[in-house]
């Protein structure tokens, strides 16, 4: 009988392979805000509170960042293809959970696990590229794979607010049951391993994180990572606010606008790619950062002023696509400081990412919705941790390290 442990392991990168690992990578993300329309529905039914339906959203968040912890130093030990097998089917069984749960209860529970299966496929995609990719080729496929999968959490909501009208939540809910099973199919079906037994780890699983936190020039540009996506998370979060109630457009326009900014976050990804063939990935990162602190600063600077709030479109639409430059590239730069603990640096990527997002959502509506002024004293402080980081890698390694 064929067993898929025993396919000839992958050796390089293919148009049919980045496909794959660009759906493993959006799927998590896809997880995320898919059902975010069906809150008011969920509401409803399951008798809670919004704050207790969010719980929800937190629990899956929760599980995203500690599951790449797990799931890297897991593959950088044992192999890309077994953990990201036994993830994906963990993701099947939960997304199932959470479709059947018959309270809000047990629907946490099963988002949390649901988080943790899905960060396989996000953490271990990174560390397959990495794998099979170095210099300008390894800038290029993380640009196209970080520009595919962000395409996920942009069209999720409109998406899920159709089928939710059709389905009702549990329906979301069952699509994405759906999708986890895709993904186990192509994981099973098209994988292989990427990681010869003679590059893997032999010492205690989580040694690798150790391993890579301790290497200076990748910690810097793992704080660059996460304050970069910082940024971008504090847009997403206030975006809402910022454009119908300061700017006064209606929800439609809100709507058009944010596709604006996101097709300039996703054709930047695109140049980018481009770019990496010509130009050094860091000569890039350290121009987009440039630009996403001016454009920040640029946001703060409109807003204690009397300048008409509409002006804010510029500054953001350009900081937004700056992300594009920086994030593809970064995680190039990072990984390839790491070499075989490529798991294990992608798990520290994606935990930060996702623990920053966490942390600066909330901040941006401290002074209600009415002022877009934490969201920019955010963008700004999150983009100078973003140029003091790019700084940071400058400097020497100690010896050995």
């Amino acid at each position: 009988m064929f067993s898929p442990f025993r396919r000839k392991p992958v050796t390089a990168m293919t148009t049919g392979l980045l496909l794959v690992l660009a759906l493993l990578s959006a799927t998590g993300p896809f997880a995320t805000d898919l059902y975010l329309p069906s809150f008011p529905a969920m509401t409803d039914e399951l008798k809670a509170s919004a704050t207790a339906v969010q719980l929800t959203l937190t629990a899956f968040l929760l599980g995203m960042g500690t599951g790449q912890l797990v799931f890297g130093p897991l593959s950088d030990r044992y192999g890309r293809f077994r953990p990201l097998l036994l993830g994906s089917a963990g993701f099947v069984v939960a997304s199932a959970a959470c479709a059947l749960a018959p309270n809000l209860a047990v629907l946490v529970a099963a988002r949390l696990v649901q988080g943790l299966c899905a960060s396989a496929g996000v953490v271990i995609a990174r560390a397959m590229v990495a794998d099979l990719t170095t210099g300008a080729t390894s800038a290029r496929t993380f640009s196209l794979l970080m520009t595919i999968g962000g395409v996920a959490p942009v069209v999720a909501p409109t998406v899920g607010g159709l089928l939710a009208e059709h389905l009702g939540w549990r329906g979301v809910l069952w699509v994405l049951a759906g999708l986890a099973l895709l993904m186990f199919v192509c994981v099973a079906g098209v994988l292989a391993e990427s990681q010869p037994r003679s590059h893997r780890s032999s010492g205690p699983v989580l040694a690798g994180l150790k391993g890579v936190v301790a290497n200076r020039k990748f910690r810097g540009y793992a704080v660059l990572f996460a304050s970069t996506f910082g940024v971008l998370m504090a847009y997403i979060s206030a975006s809402p606010f910022v454009y119908q109630n300061l700017m006064g457009i209606t929800a439609s326009a809100y709507g058009l606008a944010f596709g604006l900014n996101a097709m300039g976050l996703v054709g930047a990804g695109f140049i980018s790619a481009r770019l990496a063939r010509r130009i050094p990935p860091r000569k890039t990162v350290t121009v987009a950062v440039s630009v996403l602190l001016t454009m920040s600063v640029a946001v703060l600077a409109l807003s204690v002023s009397a300048a008409p709030p509409q002006l804010l479109a510029v500054p953001i639409f350009f900081a937004a696509s700056s992300v594009g430059f920086i994030m593809g590239n970064t995680t190039s730069l990072a990984l390839a400081e790491v070499g075989l603990a490529a798991g294990s640096g992608s798990a520290v990527l994606g935990a930060g990412q996702f623990f920053a997002g966490a942390l600066v959502s909330p901040l941006t509506g401290l002074a209600g919705k009415e002022s877009a002024v934490p969201l920019a004293i955010i963008m700004t402080l999150s983009a100078l941790l973003a140029v003091a980081a790019l700084v940071a890698t400058r400097t020497r390694s100690a010896p050995g390290r």
